[in-house]
């Protein structure tokens, strides 16, 4: 897939050195976070052509995400959304999945982001009892910096994930019934079943991978890597997708990315901050026009749709307009590529490699000539 774009190598090139052989040993760089791309082509190509092979770790976050080079960013779709596959087997199963929904009509996938890691992070503790806000506490204290949280400040502000009756009541508004079947993708959620029992109650028609596929390569894998990846290529394939909390979670991101990028698919993500002092005023007993509310603020939402990528919008969530080419652009640059672009490119590659092999040829004769 990146064939026209970078040469990949299966393994670091042997060197020879005072007469014995041996491999090239990488040098090991830390790109710093949000690297611009003139580090790049500066302190790491330094060191690589210094070293003759460079070891970068962590690879997280090391590249800015708005660059000023519109080429690079269609590299980063490339990369994303085309040669980054799943293994076959998870793909194979997946697709098993997907066709055993899809034999009995539409679905929506929902990422019911109610987790104890998140609820931790987002510091919503006052809906739980005295032992889960013990336990969400701790996890805070452990994994995340100290700061002062007060639940209804952050409550009015839209920083809580959104509970499951929530989510359900939200739907409802929009006009989903109880025959609507959903899809969870999920990990354990905290406080367990009293928390499901309103949404399911709101959508009996609710299914998991383990519930349509109960294969023993997935019992086996049910909050594990395997059951993730399953939950991101259902989620990814159905007809809607709703994440809960699209905040720090790269799996709600990438697939808000990944289904724009193919097509802008629908998606519905619930306004939190538009929502809030509607939920509030329902708990307190005002609940006239609650539906018409919520529905106010959802159909100011964009439901996947392309639309400007403003700041803290991530270019992962959001590739367009960058990823997208143009009938009739003002750029040149960004004008669709020809019916026949392979056979360009391919041409092209066939030119480069032609070109450095004659260039390999000519080197290893001057070094003959030489000795």
């Amino acid at each position: 897939m990146l064939k026209y774009d970078v040469r990949i190598v299966e393994s670091i090139p042997e060197i020879r050195k005072n007469g014995k052989t041996k491999k090239m040993k990488a040098y090991q760089l830390r790109p710093p976070r949000d690297a611009p791309i003139s580090w790049y082509t500066t302190v790491a190509l330094e060191k690589m052509q210094e070293h003759g092979a460079i070891y970068l770790t962590p690879f997280s976050h090391r590249l800015a995400e708005e660059i000023d080079n519109a080429e690079y960013q269609r590299l980063r779709c490339r990369v994303n959304y085309h040669a980054l596959r799943f293994k076959p087997n998870i793909m194979k199963l997946s697709e098993s999945i997907v066709d055993k929904l899809r034999a009995q009509g539409h679905f929506m996938a929902i990422h019911l982001r109610f987790e104890m890691d998140m609820l931790a992070f987002a510091g919503c503790f006052d809906i739980f009892n005295p032992q889960e806000q013990s336990i969400l506490k701790k996890y805070r204290k452990e994994n995340f910096a100290e700061k002062r949280l007060v639940y209804e400040e952050r409550r009015a502000i839209g920083k809580c994930p959104l509970t499951p009756e929530e989510v359900g009541l939200v739907l409802r508004a929009m006009g989903f019934d109880n025959s609507t079947r959903m899809y969870l993708a999920a990990g354990e959620l905290f406080g367990g079943e009293r928390f499901m029992k309103p949404f399911r109650a709101l959508f009996p028609r609710l299914e998991n991978h383990s519930s349509v596929d109960s294969s023993e390569e997935l019992v086996a894998n049910t909050w594990g890597l395997l059951g993730s990846a399953v939950d991101y290529m259902v989620c990814l394939l159905s007809d809607i997708f709703m994440p809960t909390y699209d905040g720090p979670s790269n799996f709600a991101n990438n697939l808000l990315g990944h289904r724009l990028y193919y097509g802008f698919r629908t998606t519905i993500r619930p306004d939190r901050k538009g929502l809030a002092p509607i939920f509030i005023n329902r708990e307190n007993g005002r609940t006239a026009g609650f539906e018409q509310a919520v529905r106010r603020v959802m159909l100011k939402t964009n439901f996947g749709g392309p639309h400007k990528r403003v700041p803290p919008e991530s270019f992962y969530t959001n590739s367009w307009p960058e990823c997208f080419c143009q009938v009739s652009p003002e750029n040149p640059g960004d004008k669709c590529p020809p019916d026949n672009v392979l056979e360009i490119l391919d041409s092209r590659l066939g030119n480069e490699e032609s070109g450095d092999l004659e260039a390999l040829a000519e080197t290893n004769s001057t070094s003959r000539t030489e000795r």
